[in-house]
């Protein structure tokens, strides 16, 4: 048991979520007092987007983790305006945010080629600064990784969210019979028959407490915040930590799950949600199947019998429900067919939306538009002839 953790721990440190770095724009140039010149302004430093960038690889990379722009050209004779000092451009992946030494956004990356500018180079010398240069802009920058993907699954450990992983993607996460087997982020595929793919992140699973980070936390959590949709991953028999902590059934697994959410950031309620109830295959899945199907179509009948705390102020309404069995691959086809159905409503809710959002732009246009126009009975000229 103790070489299995040595190696999970290991495979955590190969995943990086968020980096601080120093970046400084470039000093500006000098001035030529005695004939006006003016030097170049120092070079800028951005931050860019990359599709097959990692924070890992860009710490691998610049193990200093400082970026400097070049410094702008002096001014000469043979050329009185110095050139702009050369950019400085820092790769990083997909789904940044960048903050201040004082938490403050300055910005996010969502798309490839996306750019921000984190510290200005410095003015050249000119008539203004009595010729002398500006020295660029100093800024300790902090980089938050937030997946994005399709679908993000949510569950408790050891609810087989990393075997399901494995059926409904070519992904190849770590699979084992103890709970914490997942404990960085893995992305998969599902790929369609007309090749329509859906991108699914299986994060690493929930305790009770995550909202104060507690276990894996806020590392969990901020990751299903950019996820279109969540699937809800429970063990139809119910979960259990270890023998020190309390028994859940599935009902009372999803209520908790839905109060960690809550708790942590109350607008990831709002998102459409799957839920797959996992290892069908084991003997009276049937039966508490059918318990649990009773209990989430008339949560009110037996929400007074837990405790108030871990009783989510909106319960979640699920999308579809899918029994499954991860092992046996019972359910895995429905439940792919369901992601997509589900997946491709809310693409055509967005579209209609902004069809709606462009049409009503283009009705106020208009409205202004003419109404800006004189009317037939207008007096265009004020001039008049008098014979």
């Amino acid at each position: 048991m103790v070489s299995c953790s040595r190696v999970l721990l290991r495979k955590y440190g190969d995943f990086i979520d968020n980096l601080r770095l120093f970046t400084r724009g470039g000093s500006g140039g000098m001035g030529y007092p005695r004939l006006g010149g003016e030097g170049g302004k120092g070079g800028d430093v951005w931050v860019v987007a990359h599709n097959k960038m990692t924070l890992k690889q860009l710490k691998d990379k610049y193990p200093q983790k400082r970026f400097v722009a070049g410094e702008g050209a002096n001014s000469r004779v043979s050329a009185l305006k110095g050139s702009k000092g050369k950019d400085c451009e820092i790769p990083v992946p997909l789904g940044i945010s960048i903050t201040d030494e004082n938490g403050k956004i300055i910005g996010e990356l969502n798309k490839e080629k996306d750019r921000i500018l984190v510290a200005e180079g410095g003015l050249g010398g000119k008539l203004l600064t009595n010729f002398l240069p500006l020295k660029g802009q100093k800024r300790v920058i902090h980089l938050d990784l937030k997946l994005i993907a399709d679908i993000g699954l949510v569950g408790f450990p050891n609810a087989g969210k990393s075997s399901l992983l494995s059926k409904i993607s070519h992904a190849k996460p770590a699979i084992a019979d103890y709970a914490f087997t997942t404990l960085k982020p893995e992305l998969g595929k599902i790929m369609y028959n007309d090749f329509k793919q859906i991108s699914v992140a299986d994060l690493p699973g929930l305790i009770e407490g995550a909202h104060m980070n507690k276990g894996m936390g806020h590392k969990f959590l901020k990751h299903i915040e950019r996820t279109k949709q969540l699937l809800f991953v429970v063990d139809v028999s119910g979960f259990q930590l270890s023998s020190q902590t309390q028994y859940r059934t599935a009902f009372e697994t999803i209520l908790l799950l839905s109060k960690e959410l809550e708790l942590y950031r109350e607008e990831l309620q709002t998102k459409p949600a799957l839920l797959a109830v996992n290892k069908m295959d084991l003997p009276d899945a049937q039966d508490k199947f059918h318990v649990l199907m009773n209990q989430l179509q008339n949560p009110k009948d037996f929400l007074h019998l837990f405790e108030k705390n871990m009783i989510p102020e909106r319960t979640v309404e699920f999308l579809h429900i899918i029994p499954i069995s991860a092992v046996t691959g019972e359910g895995i086809g429905e439940l792919k067919n369901c992601i997509r159905k589900s997946l491709d409503e809310h693409t055509n809710q967005e579209n209609d939306a902004y069809h709606k959002k462009q049409l009503l732009n283009l009705r106020i246009s208009n409205t202004i538009s003419y109404s800006e126009l004189p009317s037939k009975n207008a007096v265009t000229s004020a001039r008049i002839d008098i014979t």
